[in-house]
């Protein structure tokens, strides 16, 4: 199964720009940067989608949704209904709090883990889709409340750090959506952090 629609997961709005809920956009921006794709509002999804003709006769949908985090399957499942994209083939690119910073892990099928974004996909799409986690963990401190946490900005060196890992992480994304899910979870989830 291709995938056909790339989203990242993040918050509209200046105020949530550089948090660490909104690492997914990044990603996915960077991605469509990488291309020269041009973003396109499509208020009819809530959304702003980029098209992309990654190879001959293969069209991909990367979007952003703007419905806030908590209610991204909102914006996600009416994208899935129009272009027709069968669960399997949408990937969610998102932060994972149980993940190092740096790295990414690759999988199809498990909870929401406590992510109210992944909860809302589950609610509206329904599991099967590709989960494109990016490491923003540890919670440092521990006792941090989970939502100060991650709409929290990260620190200077943490930002130096996501900037270096820019490339692997849009390679990763290039492996999975080339390769497929399989060589992409043997490959990235096998990684250590630095």
């Amino acid at each position: 199964m291709s995938i056909t629609l790339v989203a990242g997961l993040g918050n509209p709005g200046r105020d949530y720009e550089k948090t660490r809920h909104n690492l997914g956009w990044v990603v996915v921006e960077a991605l469509a940067k990488k291309h020269g794709l041009t973003w396109k509002p499509q208020p009819q999804f809530e959304a702003e989608v980029a098209r992309w003709d990654a190879a001959p006769g293969r069209t991909c949908y990367l979007a952003k949704p703007l419905t806030f985090m908590n209610d991204s399957g909102r914006a996600l499942g009416a994208l899935a209904r129009f272009y027709r994209v069968p669960v399997a083939s949408v990937v969610a690119v998102y932060d994972d709090l149980t993940i190092d910073l740096g790295l990414v892990k690759v999988s199809v099928t498990g909870s929401a883990g406590g992510h109210n974004g992944v909860a809302s996909l589950l609610e509206h799409l329904g599991d099967g889709f590709v989960r494109y986690r990016l490491g923003i963990g540890p919670k440092e401190p521990p006792q941090m409340d989970l939502k100060d946490f991650v709409l929290g900005k990260f620190t200077p060196d943490q930002h130096i750090l996501l900037t270096q890992h820019l490339d692997p992480y849009l390679s990763g994304l290039d492996l999975l959506l080339s390769r497929g899910t399989e060589v992409a979870m043997n490959q990235l989830n096998r990684r250590e952090p630095k």
